[in-house]
């Protein structure tokens, strides 16, 4: 398989399709011709398809129709969360090659259903999970693995966001499956995913946490705010925290730091373009700083161009389902310490069934993720 172009359907047409995919498609025009578009709101669909001088024949309100066309190579699914096993389950009967928005299941046993089908599928699947494509976190990645700040000892994150600020406007928190969402977890699930993610992916897999929450009776999250104590299987520890009804006020944000036993990685916010490191001789002596520029936002780019590579065989998918699934679970996991207050055990082979899948470090094989 080996093709110029990656004739690419389009499942829902919304906020994620218009400002995260497909700018990165533009971007990769010499990669990918969108043959057409499905959304459940059809007018919404043949809008998009006006500013790409694509002919409405090629619209659809059933993405059911869309799947059954022999000229599409993918498609790229951009649903409701409750949605996207469905789709994707279809997709995969469809036997056509498939990019899934994150998470890959609204719940735990859709899950598992998802990675069983996707087992026996000799189709490419790759779930749209940026953080594992940022180039903050490969660089911070890659700055833990030279030893430049010696053994990393812990860490913290902290997450504040305003969900409650942008529920009236044409944002992420306005649409109503967000303020109302019809999966566990609400926005802690679609959000602190992300920084499971971004953990996972620097720090390796999970030992243990215990986590705890604050409830409110607000339906977009079960919880004002939720903190875990995370030990790695590496021996690394770390507090991450999620206030989604929060404004940081002070400056720097506490943002991402990590303390190693010869010097502290320093990530205000993933949108701030700067890396701040402190190396020291292990002692407080000879204190030396450096600032690393990155590009925000070029997860969407990466993930894209990495789907393009696999598909031509040039190197594999990074984030299959087996990485995803371990993600969602311990977003799950996590929750499920907060609701029953106790320590949850994340990949001991010995306590948990789904050990060994979804590996937090499987797949590493292109250039800029090395």
């Amino acid at each position: 398989m080996n093709l110029e172009k990656i004739r690419l359907g389009v499942i829902g047409t919304g906020l994620a399709w218009e400002q995260l995919h497909y700018p990165a498609i533009q971007e990769l025009n010499d990669k990918y011709e969108i043959v057409a578009l499905a959304n459940r709101t059809k007018k919404d669909a043949e809008n998009f398809a006006n500013k790409i001088n694509l002919d409405l024949k090629n619209v659809y309100d059933d993405y059911n129709e869309l799947l059954k066309r022999d000229d599409i190579d993918a498609v790229d699914i951009l649903v409701p969360i409750q949605l996207n096993f469905e789709v994707a389950e279809a997709a995969i009967n469809a036997k056509k090659h498939m990019i899934c928005e994150k998470p890959m299941a609204p719940d735990m046993k859709q899950a598992e259903k998802f990675l069983k089908l996707s087992k026996n599928y000799d189709k490419l699947i790759m779930i749209a999970e940026n953080y594992r494509y940022n180039e903050e976190y490969k660089i911070i990645r890659d700055i833990l693995k030279s030893g430049k700040i010696g053994n990393p000892v812990y860490f913290i994150m902290n997450n504040v966001s305003c969900f409650p600020c942008g529920m009236s406007g044409n944002s992420y928190a306005g649409t109503e499956w967000r303020q109302h969402p019809l999966f566990p977890g609400g926005a802690f699930l679609d959000a602190a995913l992300h920084d499971v993610a971004a953990m996972r992916y620097i720090f390796g897999n999970v030992d243990c946490l215990q986590a705890f929450g604050k409830p409110q009776n607000e339906d977009f999250n079960p919880y004002l705010s939720v903190s875990a104590n995370i030990l790695f299987e590496n021996d690394v520890i770390g507090l991450y925290t999620y206030y989604p009804s929060g404004i940081e006020t002070q400056k720097p944000a506490v943002g991402f730091r990590i303390f190693g036993t010869k010097g502290e990685i320093f990530l205000e916010n993933k949108e701030i373009g700067t890396i701040e490191v402190t190396y020291h001789d292990g002692m407080g002596q000879n204190i030396k700083n450096e600032k690393i520029a990155y590009t925000p936002g070029r997860g969407y780019y990466n993930e894209l161009l990495n789907f393009y590579n696999a598909f031509n065989g040039k190197e594999q998918i990074l984030v299959t389902p087996e990485v995803e699934f371990g993600d969602v679970k311990m977003i799950f996991d996590i929750l499920d310490s907060v609701s029953n207050k106790q320590l949850k055990f994340i990949d001991d082979e010995q306590l948990n069934p789904f050990a060994g899948i979804g590996n937090a470090n499987e797949g590493y094989t292109q250039d800029y993720l090395q």
